[in-house]
């Protein structure tokens, strides 16, 4: 079983919740164990009545300690710590496995002393309900705010505690679908098939997933830079899909969603084309077809040399300021990085390969370093060290 993160201070530890589904089992144990003894002393006529009588402070410590726990997730739900609602799902899980056993140990008990476990399941059940409804309204209203945005466009702290709580779900899919039942039909009982509560499932980790995407891009138009935004969203997409394909959760996606992958991967391609328009400043001075060709020797207008070392310059000063801008910019996952350099490599240096063959040795300046600053294999450098603070 996974660990599951749970911060803050009134939150059960692991060892808690193990101990009190350890006395589920054992009040189940002691409980047969008694009704044995009770059947060899007590008259037949009284035995079921005595039985009662003889469980109830055991009983009642064991409820008092569950709506303990309810009350601890629910104090959690009202301050949005929704991993900490998490506690109750190992337990509810654990209460309905030995339910059986449990009603078998209560028959001919009072309808008071049976009704006690489904109450607190049913409880239970409504609080988990809610915390899943209020966690997929948390992602959908999470506030688009400056202060709360990485500076260098990397994954946001929102994306990752998103797919966590998703992740943690796994381990009690059974559970969270019997949750998202009560809601859909007013009913904690289990009469529904393995098919209706994997789409049930699927559908609610859609919508998470649905309202963290449109969080995500209302929270890019907070950078003044629209690549950075593009940026932005490229990580947080990339970072969703590489969490998907690491887990069975793109299996439960794509119940409901066909080739959620594909679709993922066509995100990431959109924000990437947005991104490389940033470049367009740098290369388009340089890829203007309606540059003229020089011959060797040829005598330059003023005119014409002055439209070269403008051209230069623009080059020289987009190249500068982007890979100055740009170096202090996060991409963490190291394909898409290198992914991304070398396109930049490739549509940079390619136009300014073509651009500086063609007027290098154009006389067009007597200061020739003031305009061809850089050599090709200068340029591809740079960029080389685009997302790297410590280059």
């Amino acid at each position: 079983k996974k660990a599951i993160k749970r911060p803050g201070k009134e939150d059960m530890l692991d060892s808690e919740i193990d101990s009190y589904i350890h006395s589920i089992s054992a009040f189940i144990k002691l409980a047969q164990s008694e009704y044995q003894l009770l059947m060899e002393i007590i008259p037949e006529h009284h035995q079921k009545r005595t039985f009662d009588s003889l469980i109830q402070e055991a009983l009642d410590g064991l409820m008092v300690e569950g709506e303990s726990i309810v009350s601890t997730a629910r104090r959690a739900i009202m301050r949005h710590d929704y991993s900490a609602v998490l506690t109750i799902f190992p337990i509810l899980k654990h209460l309905k496995q030995t339910k059986q056993e449990f009603d078998q140990v209560l028959q001919g008990t009072a309808a008071g002393t049976k009704n006690k476990l489904p109450v607190l399941i049913t409880s239970m059940e409504m609080t988990g309900a809610k915390a899943l409804e209020e966690f997929a309204d948390s992602i959908k209203n999470d506030p688009d705010k400056e202060y709360n945005m990485p500076k260098d466009g990397t994954v946001h702290e929102l994306t990752s505690n998103a797919i966590l709580f998703l992740q943690q779900l796994l381990d009690f899919q059974e559970t969270a679908s019997a949750m998202l039942a009560s809601q859909e039909t007013g009913s904690s009982t289990s009469n529904y098939n393995s098919e209706f509560s994997k789409r049930l499932l699927s559908n609610y980790i859609c919508k998470i997933l649905g309202n963290l995407q449109l969080n995500l891009h209302s929270k890019a138009k907070v950078y003044e830079d629209a690549a950075l935004g593009a940026v932005f969203l490229l990580n947080n997409f990339n970072y969703i899909l590489k969490s998907l394909e690491k887990s069975e959760l793109i299996q439960l996606v794509a119940v409901t969603q066909k080739l959620p992958d594909k679709t993922y991967k066509g995100h990431i391609a959109e924000q990437l084309q947005i991104y490389q328009r940033s470049w367009l400043k740098v290369t388009t001075p340089i890829t203007e077809s309606n540059m003229p060709t020089f011959q060797p020797g040829t005598k330059l207008k003023d005119k014409e040399r002055q439209a070269i070392k403008d051209r230069f310059k623009a080059f020289n000063d987009g190249l500068e300021e982007l890979c100055k801008i740009q170096k202090s910019w996060a991409i963490p996952d190291k394909e898409q990085r290198n992914k991304i350099r070398r396109a930049q490599k490739e549509n940079v240096t390619g136009a300014y390969r073509v651009f500086w063959q063609r007027y290098s040795n154009v006389p067009f300046t007597k200061n020739t370093e003031k305009y061809i600053k850089y050599r090709v294999e200068q340029v591809e450098e740079m960029i080389e060290k685009l997302f790297d603070t410590s280059a």
